[in-house]
Parts: C-alpha cells; structure tokens; sequence
C-alpha cells in the first residue's frame, strides 16, 4: 500500500550545490537511472483542462491538489510512466504505472478508450479526466536530475538543473525540440523526500536549517513562462 511522503524543496546556489552534492555522494547510493555523476534526464508531459484548474490551484495554495503527466528518461522510449502526483500540504503520494509508445501515441490523438481495459485503478482515473474535464496536455518539462538513496527513512536526495520548457511541441518524442531555461543561472533545486522520518545524519549533512524553504512546482515555474512565451 502506497503511503504519503514528505517532501522538502529548496534553492540553493552553485557552491552550496558542489559542496552538498560532495558530501552526500560518500553516504547514499546515486540513483539507479543515472547515466553519469551529473545524473540523468527527465522529460516529462504535462496536462491541465481547458481552465488550467492545476496551474491556480498551486497558485492558490490549495492543501489538497493533483497533477497528471508522462514522463520519459535519457530521451528513451523503453519506458514511458503515467504518473499522478497528488499533495496534502508537504505531504506528497506518486501513483505510477507504465504505458507504450503506441499507447502514448494514441492518448496524443485523443483516442482514450483503450485505458478501460487496462488493469490498474490509475488508467481509469486518467480516462475520467480526459473525458470529463477536458484535460489536454499543456507543456513540457525539461530537467536533469542528480539523484541519491538510502534505505533509512527510504529517504531520497535530489539535486534538479536546468529546469526548461519546450517552446515548440506538446509532443514527448519531437525529434527537433526547441528548450528555454527558466531559472536564473545557477539555480539548482534541491529536493528532500523520505517516509516516517529524516535520518539526522542526513539533515545535518545537507545543513536543511540554513536554507530557505521553497513551494517548488516545476509545472509552474514551466507552464508559465510558456503562456509568456506564447504570448497567452
């Protein structure tokens, strides 16, 4: 049974970055998509219906909201992850489960009957939304992602640059997209998430006091800059 999780997001600048990402390499294990020791990609595909209901609940400060989206690594195609994150204040539950490139194709083409006669309680609650509130994708989002384990407190560490948005395609596999950053150089975030508790090593070692607490929504932060991108 999935259970909800803390999650602790901050800015931090460049030499707070090297020297963070120096000392908890020596205690936790770097994540298992990592291609090098800067980490790895993550694309991932948006959707909001037609009011952008998501974008101002976040804006809004809603306790309780959601957000769906598709979500690729290192520009793969082997696999393809429809997620719901849902949050209850720094609280945070991530429902995942996989779909095909075919498949994806055909939620692009507004053809979603097929998530009916799928076995698995996050097709059909996907289907309910495309259909009943219009959701469409939306934007884009581009980062990479330097991430570490433990197994106390299954506590996850992770340093996330480059945060982008694709300014030409809603499509995850456009084979010419075009990016825009969105942070200011060298704006990393770091992000804390763990179950019942932190293990003390780790908030001393990453020094959690010293830095400024951030509610964080890389689909914001994307989305709109996109809308001003686009003149919207």
């Amino acid at each position: 049974m999935k259970r909800f999780r803390h999650e602790l997001k901050y800015f931090i600048n460049e030499k707070d970055y090297a020297t963070l990402r120096d000392k908890i390499s020596l205690l936790l294990t770097q994540d298992r998509h990592s291609v090098s020791r800067d980490g790895y990609l993550i694309r991932s595909l948006y959707f909001d219906n037609v009011y952008d209901h998501d974008l101002i609940q976040k804006n809004s400060g809603i306790f309780r909201r959601k957000k769906f989206r598709i979500r690729t690594y290192n520009y793969s195609e082997d696999v393809i992850k429809l997620e719901k994150k849902s949050r209850q204040g720094e609280y945070i539950l991530k429902s995942s489960v996989s779909i095909t490139r075919e498949e994806y194709e055909q939620i692009l083409d507004w053809d979603y009957d097929f998530l009916l006669k799928k076995t698995g309680q996050l097709y059909q609650e996907f289907y309910y939304y495309l259909t009943s509130s219009q959701m469409r994708p939306r934007v884009i989002v581009d980062y990479v992602r330097e991430a570490y384990v433990g197994t106390l407190g299954n506590v996850r560490v992770t340093f996330d640059k480059e945060l982008s948005f694709v300014t030409n395609s809603v499509d995850l596999f456009e084979k010419h997209p075009v990016s825009e950053e969105v942070l200011d150089y060298p704006k990393t975030i770091l992000e804390v998430k763990y179950d019942e508790f932190l293990p003390e090593y780790v908030r001393q070692l990453l020094q959690l006091e010293s830095h400024q607490r951030s509610a964080i929504s890389k689909y914001v932060h994307c989305r709109m800059a996109s809308i001003r991108y686009h003149g919207l």
